[in-house]
């Protein structure tokens, strides 16, 4: 594959450039296995619709086919368990959790990842997926195989870092 510089301006970067090294959706580093692909998680329904609808244009059309949107303001009804299972971004940028390259977090830098880009943050954001593990550990212990209606919240939470809640 020939890399593929990007450019990003959009409400929160301006002139942001990183260059595209493998193909969408392939050579993921091996400790990272995602259940959904950035297009099925916005098409489920996740951040209330809002989370990137002013940078659509970075990305393939396709993955906005589908999605379940709200440019306005977050709707927690276009999520898939329809309950908020987010925190502002203020809370994240307060945590120390949000990097100058991805100033929306962990979804902006898994489209990005998704797409093929590989930085020197990608360490840190799967050790960061990985430990959503936890909520799986707590569906698993708290509730019935295939009871969707159990925990929401943490379900919700989890197709927000891409793994299929549905499935536990």
């Amino acid at each position: 594959m020939r890399p593929r510089e990007v450019v990003v301006n959009d409400k929160m970067q301006s002139d942001y450039r990183y260059v595209l090294t493998q193909p969408e959706g392939c050579c993921f580093h091996p400790d990272f296995k995602p259940d959904l692909t950035p297009a099925e998680m916005l098409q489920l329904g996740i951040f209330g619709g809002k989370y990137i609808t002013d940078c659509m244009d970075e990305f393939p059309a396709s993955w906005f086919k589908n999605a379940k949107l709200s440019p306005d303001k977050h709707n927690k009804e276009l999520n898939y368990f329809k309950v908020s299972a987010s925190k502002p971004l203020s809370y994240w940028i307060e945590k120390g959790w949000i990097r100058d390259q991805d100033p929306r977090g962990w979804f902006q830098w898994y489209c990005r990842y998704y797409m093929g880009r590989r930085s020197q943050d990608d360490e840190r954001q799967i050790k960061r997926w990985k430990a959503m593990r936890r909520h799986i550990g707590q569906l698993e212990k708290n509730c019935y195989k295939g009871d969707i209606q159990c925990r929401p919240v943490q379900r919700q939470a989890l197709l927000q870092w891409a793994y299929d809640s549905r499935l536990i």
